[in-house]
């Protein structure tokens, strides 16, 4: 339940100075039923400072992510070593970059341009809505960053999220 709670974070639907390794952590024991024994996920975790954002928004993000690379791994019938990286670090421009790379077949290079679409899916009917890519790339420009992908069909596909580790207060001015 905590960990629910943690991905949630009901109670904290104001930007909040928060752990993101706790909220990648939350969103993993969430889909462990997913993952064990299939699918490795290999941590690489940077010093991150605690980041200015919208946390329940940001686990939404994470859980799109993961949910659609375990979904493209779970798939593949010839691949032993399935595998996801997360990896995070810190830049000299003050911002995060978290990045999610799995090792499955990759996107089709034709596609690519439409896969924050809304309502684009590859999936069967029934399985995806093509809403969790797009709503994750209005959350990280909500944040003030960027959202990046990069695949090569047959090689795996990477997701990489850069946001500030200070979100800037949106002013409204009274003249």
């Amino acid at each position: 339940m905590l960990s629910l709670r943690n991905f949630s974070r009901l109670d904290q639907s104001e930007k909040k100075a928060v752990n993101i390794h706790e909220g990648i952590e939350s969103t993993l024991l969430l889909l462990n039923h997913r993952l064990h024994p299939k699918i490795e996920i290999i941590k690489k975790y940077g010093n991150l400072p605690p980041v200015q954002c919208y946390p329940a928004q940001l686990n939404q993000v994470f859980m799109n992510i993961l949910s659609n690379g375990i979904d493209a791994l779970l798939e593949l019938d010839n691949q032993n070593q399935k595998q996801i990286l997360i990896k995070t670090e810190v830049t000299e421009l003050e911002t995060v970059i978290i990045t999610f790379r799995d090792n499955g077949d990759g996107i089709d290079a034709e596609i690519q341009s439409k896969i924050f679409d809304p309502f684009f899916t590859t999936k069967p009917i029934n399985k995806g809505t093509g809403l969790g890519l797009a709503i994750s790339h209005q959350i990280i420009q909500k944040h003030q960053g960027n959202i990046q992908l990069k695949s090569e069909f047959g090689y795996g596909t990477e997701f990489a999220l850069e946001i500030p580790i200070a979100l800037a207060v949106n002013h409204k001015s009274d003249t």
